[in-house]
């Protein structure tokens, strides 16, 4: 699954993870470190389990939080329109 913000979304990179910008709403996202590393790695063209993978080494959490956390993640990025596919 690769994602790619939509048009409209701008993102910057901060000490503490990423901010995303909805331009036609005006409305603010703030992704921690854990969210900035899943987003940044399906943007990359990252799979979900990917994502998952970097989150187990580099945050030392368990596989199936680690995954339902990509997958709450992305859904929470659908729902409020910033990604499509």
């Amino acid at each position: 699954m690769t994602l790619k913000l939509r048009n409209g979304v701008s993102s910057a990179d901060t000490d503490y993870g990423i901010v995303l910008l909805d331009e036609d709403s005006g409305e603010y996202w703030n992704l921690n470190p854990t969210g900035a590393l899943v987003l940044q790695t399906l943007l990359d063209g990252g799979t979900p389990a990917k994502a998952a993978q970097e989150l187990i080494e580099q945050f030392a959490v368990d596989a199936d939080s680690a995954n339902r956390d990509v997958e709450d993640l992305v859904d929470g990025l659908q729902s409020a329109g910033l990604v499509g596919r």
